[in-house]
C-alpha cells in the first residue's frame, strides 16, 4: 500500500467537489413528513411593555396550525442559559426567554412564534399579530447605560452593569511613577455584525412514542446544544439527537444557544410535528449575536527607549440585552490574557465592565476578545513610537519577549506562552516588503504631498482553547477536551468520528492527512464524521482555533493505539514478538527483513475474523481517546500594510499586504493559506467598513446589505504571504492553530497604516472605520484649518 497525501502537503480539500456542485445538505435542506414552518414575531421596540397580543386575525388566517406567546412557553422551556459566568465578577445575569413575557429589551427581541403549512402562511400569520406596546425608555451605549438616571433594563441589574471583571500583574502604580512617558488613549473597536452564508435555523422532530427529540440546527457545539437542550426542555439527554453536519459558515455566531432552536423544540413536542424556523437575512441582523462593540481606555507608561512598563486598561463592553450562552468570558478572559500580545510588559492591570444595553446581544465573532487587545496594544507600540519618536520596529523589537525566555508567563500569570520567536517573523516580513526602500518610496510620496502610510502588527494569538481545568477556573460551564474515535473496517477502510465540529475550516481533509500520517492509510480511504451526538462521543465543538490542536491531537493518539494493536497482531500473524517488528508505512514487518511483511487489510481482516489472535488481544480495531491538553497554543507572525488614501474621495487603497505567520507545524500549506486569506478579509472589512449602527431609539440603522458594508473581492490586493515554523511542545503534531491569525492581525496593521498616512495632517489616532466618508471629513477639515 502506498501512503498518499502526506502531513504537509497542499492538497485540494476533499469536501469541496461535493459542496459546490449543490450536493450539500443544509439545515434548510431537511424535509419531513407533516413538516411545519415556524416564524417568529419581533419587536419593532427597543424597550417596551407588551400589553396585548391579539392572535385572534393571524388564527383565523388559512394554513395557520398554531400560535405561541411567550406565557404559553414559561412552563415548557427554561431562560436561554448563559454558559461562561467568569468567577470573582459580582456577575449578574438577568432572565432571558426565548419569547418576550411582559418586557421586550431590543429591537428583535422574540414576541410570538406562528406555526403553518409553509412558511410563507407563517410570516403572513406573524404579520397580521396585533401587539399593543407602552414604550420605555432606551439606551443603546455602553458608557450612556451605565450613568446615574440611565434608563435600566433589569430590576436586578444596577446600573445595567451586568459584571466588573479584574485582572491585575506586578506593580502597576510603581511603573507609572518611574516611566519617562506616560500618556491615555481612547480606543473604540465598533460593533460588527457576522455574515455567514448560512443563518441560523433548525428542524425540531419529537417522537411521543420514544420521548425523543432529533433536532438539526446550524451550531458549532451540537453536544453543547444537546447539553444544554436538555437543561431547559427536561428531555434526558440521551433521548436528544442533534445533527449538524453542512454548516454555512459560522465565524462565532453559530456557538451560542439561540432561542429559535428552543422555541421549535418544545413547540414540536406539544404539536407532536416537526417544525422548521430559518432566519432570513434581516431577521439574522437583529436577532442573532454580534460581535466586538468595545470602548477602551488605555492609559501606557514607557521609557525613552521605547520600552513599555506598565499598562492600565479600563474597557467597557457592551454586551445588549441579554447575557448570551458564551459572552461573559470574550470581553473578560479572552480579552485580558492578551493585552500584553508579543511583549514583555510586567505590569498591566485591566477592569472590564459587561453593560446592558437595548441592542442585540453580542458573542464571540472571529477572533473573540483576542482582536480588541490585539488592537490595542498594537495601537499603543505605535504611539509609543510616535511620542518618542522611534521606528514601530524599533520599538516592536525593544519589546518582544525573548526566544530563549518561554514558555512565558503574563504578568498577572494567568496564562504561559508556548514558544515563540518573534523577531523572526518580523525579520522575515521586513525582508519582503524591502523596508528601507519602502521608507523612502514613502519620503518621495509625501513630498508629492500623497497620503502614503506603513503599518504593522506583531501579533500573538491564542489558541486551541483549553485544558478543562482552566476552563473551570475561568467560569465556563463545561470542559474543554475533545474526543476521536478511529475505527478500522474489516476491508481497510477507516471511519474517524470527531467531537469538533467544522463550518469550512477543511478537517474533512486535514484529519484525514492526520491519519494518513500515523496509519499510511490513503486519504481516499478515510471517512471524517462530525455533527452528529448519536454517533459520536461528548466533544465540545469548533471555535477559538482549536479543532486540530485539540480534536486533531485526540485523532492522533487514537490512531496510535490501532497502530499499537495492529503491531500486535502482524507480530502474531509473523509468528515474532511485537518487539521484533516494525510499523511502516500501514504495514507490519519484521526489523531487517521487510519481505516478511503483512499489509494494512490483511491485519484488518486478521482483527475481525479473530480466527488467529494474540494472547489477551481482543478482536476489532476500535480505538477512542478523550485529549486534554495542558495548556493552549499561541500562533503569532508580523503584517505589513501599505496603504495611500485618496484625498479626493478619502478611500484608503491597499498597495500591499504582507503577512509572515507562525503557526507551529502545517498539515496542508493551502489550507492555511486559504485561512491567513479570509481573516485578513475579516480584519481589513472591519478596520474600513464594517460598523453596526443604532440611532438613539435602539434601531439598527445597518439592518440590511444595502446599510452594512461588507467587503468584496475588489477590496483586497494579492496577500504575499510566508511563514516561519515554532512548534508547540504541547500537542502531539506542534501545530498551534490558525482560524483566527488573520483576523486578528489586519485591523491593526491596517489602521496602524491609515494613521501613519495621515500623520502629515497631525493625526496620532484614527477610530474604525476608517471609511472614505469619516478620512474625507478628516482631511477636508485639515485643510480648513
Amino acid at each position: 500500500m502506498v501512503a498518499s497525501s502526506p502531513f504537509g502537503s497542499s492538497i485540494k480539500r476533499r469536501e469541496d467537489p461535493r459542496l459546490i456542485t449543490g450536493a450539500g445538505h443544509y439545515t434548510d435542506d431537511v424535509r419531513l413528513p407533516g413538516m411545519l414552518s415556524m416564524a417568529i414575531l419581533r419587536s419593532p421596540h427597543a424597550h417596551a411593555r407588551i400589553v396585548n397580543i391579539d392572535t385572534s386575525a393571524a388564527k383565523a388566517m388559512p394554513g395557520v396550525v398554531a400560535i405561541y406567546t411567550g406565557a404559553d412557553l414559561v412552563d415548557l422551556v427554561a431562560p436561554v442559559p448563559c454558559a461562561w459566568q467568569p468567577k470573582n465578577s459580582d456577575i449578574k445575569v438577568p432572565e432571558y426567554r426565548p419569547l418576550a413575557v411582559d418586557t421586550v429589551r431590543y429591537v428583535g427581541d422574540g414576541v410570538a412564534a406562528v406555526v403553518a403549512e409553509n412558511r410563507y402562511m407563517a410570516e403572513d400569520a406573524a404579520a397580521a399579530i396585533n401587539v399593543q406596546y407602552d414604550t420605555l425608555p432606551v439606551v443603546v451605549h455602553q458608557l450612556d447605560a451605565m450613568k446615574d438616571g440611565a434608563p435600566q433594563l433589569y430590576d436586578s441589574v444596577p446600573n445595567n452593569v451586568a459584571f466588573h471583571f479584574h485582572l491585575e500583574g506586578g506593580d502597576v502604580d510603581a511603573a507609572f511613577q518611574k516611566a519617562d512617558l506616560t500618556f491615555k488613549q481612547r480606543l473604540v473597536n465598533q460593533r460588527l455584525i457576522p455574515n455567514a452564508m448560512e443563518t441560523r435555523g433548525a428542524v425540531a422532530s419529537y417522537q411521543r412514542g420514544s420521548n425523543e427529540l432529533t433536532l438539526w440546527c446550524t451550531t458549532q457545539n451540537p453536544h453543547i446544544v444537546r447539553f444544554l437542550m436538555s437543561l431547559c426542555t427536561n428531555i434526558p439527554e440521551t433521548q436528544i439527537r442533534v445533527l449538524s453536519q453542512d454548516i454555512g459558515g459560522g465565524f462565532g455566531s453559530k456557538i451560542a444557544m439561540q432561542a429559535g432552536e428552543m422555541i421549535a423544540s418544545v413547540i414540536s413536542k406539544d404539536l407532536l410535528r416537526p417544525i422548521k424556523w430559518m432566519e432570513d437575512r434581516s431577521e439574522n441582523y437583529v436577532s442573532t449575536t454580534h460581535g466586538r462593540d468595545h470602548v477602551d481606555d488605555v492609559e501606557v507608561a514607557a521609557m525613552k527607549d521605547g520600552r513599555v512598563v506598565g499598562l492600565k486598561v479600563t474597557a467597557y463592553a457592551n454586551m445588549g440585552a441579554y447575557l448570551s450562552t458564551a459572552a461573559p468570558g470574550v470581553p473578560t478572559w479572552l480579552f485580558t490574557v492578551t493585552q500584553s500580545g508579543a511583549y514583555d510588559i510586567p505590569n498591566v492591570a485591566s477592569d472590564v465592565y459587561g453593560v446592558l444595553t437595548n441592542t442585540t446581544a453580542t458573542d464571540a465573532y472571529r477572533g473573540a476578545g483576542r482582536p480588541e487587545a490585539t488592537y490595542l496594544i498594537e495601537r499603543v507600540m505605535d504611539l509609543v513610537a510616535k511620542k518618542l519618536n522611534l521606528d514601530p520596529t524599533e520599538v516592536r523589537r525593544k519589546n518582544f519577549i525573548p526566544s530563549d525566555a518561554f514558555p512565558y508567563s503574563i504578568a498577572s500569570g494567568a496564562i504561559a506562552y508556548d514558544s515563540g520567536d518573534y523577531d523572526k517573523t518580523l525579520d522575515r516580513a521586513l525582508e519582503m516588503i524591502d523596508y528601507a526602500a519602502l521608507r523612502k518610496e514613502q519620503e518621495q510620496a509625501r513630498a508629492e504631498g500623497r497620503l502614503f502610510g506603513v503599518g504593522f502588527s506583531t501579533y500573538i494569538e491564542v489558541c486551541g482553547l483549553a485544558p478543562s481545568a482552566a476552563a473551570g477556573a475561568m467560569g465556563f460551564g463545561g470542559g474543554l477536551y475533545e474526543s476521536a474515535v478511529v475505527r478500522v473496517h474489516p476491508t481497510g477502510k477507516v471511519t474517524v468520528l470527531t467531537g469538533i465540529n467544522p463550518q469550512g475550516q477543511g478537517e474533512g481533509t486535514t484529519f484525514a492527512q492526520l491519519l494518513n500520517g500515523e496509519l499510511g492509510v490513503p486519504v481516499e480511504d478515510i471517512e471524517i464524521v462530525w455533527g452528529d451526538t448519536d454517533r459520536i462521543p461528548m466533544g465540545w465543538g469548533t471555535y477559538g482555533s482549536r479543532s486540530t490542536a485539540v480534536g486533531g491531537s485526540a485523532l492522533v493518539f487514537a490512531a496510535r493505539k490501532v497502530r499499537d494493536k495492529m503491531m500486535k497482531i502482524g507480530a502474531h500473524l509473523l509468528e515474532v514478538s511485537p518487539e521484533e517488528v516494525v510499523f511502516d508505512q500501514g504495514s507490519v514487518h519484521v526489523k531487517g527483513a521487510p519481505d516478511q511483511v503483512k499489509s494494512f487489510g490483511e491485519i484488518a481482516l486478521a482483527a475481525y475474523t479473530a480466527w488467529n489472535m494474540p494472547e489477551g488481544v481482543t478482536p476489532g480495531l476500535d480505538e477512542s481517546y478523550f485529549f486534554d491538553p495542558v495548556s493552549n497554543t499561541f500562533p503569532f507572525g508580523a503584517h505589513v500594510c501599505v496603504v495611500e488614501i485618496d484625498k479626493d474621495s478619502g478611500k484608503a487603497d491597499v498597495r500591499r499586504y504582507v503577512a509572515v505567520d507562525d503557526v507551529g507545524n502545517v498539515i496542508n500549506p493551502m489550507i492555511v493559506d486559504g485561512q491567513i486569506h479570509g481573516g485578513i478579509a475579516q480584519g481589513l472589512a472591519q478596520a474600513v467598513l464594517e460598523t453596526a449602527v443604532y440611532d438613539d431609539n435602539g434601531q439598527l440603522l445597518s439592518g440590511t446589505m444595502m446599510d452594512y458594508a461588507i467587503p468584496k473581492a475588489s477590496s483586497f490586493p494579492n496577500y504575499e504571504l510566508d511563514r516561519t515554523v515554532t512548534p508547540c511542545p504541547f500537542n502531539p503534531m506542534g501545530l498551534k492553530g490558525v482560524g483566527e491569525a488573520g483576523t486578528i492581525a489586519s485591523t491593526p496593521a491596517i489602521m496602524n497604516a491609515i494613521v501613519d498616512a495621515l500623520s502629515p495632517l497631525g493625526v496620532e489616532h484614527f477610530d474604525m472605520p476608517a471609511s472614505p466618508q469619516r478620512i474625507w471629513q478628516l482631511v477636508h477639515e485639515q485643510k480648513g484649518n
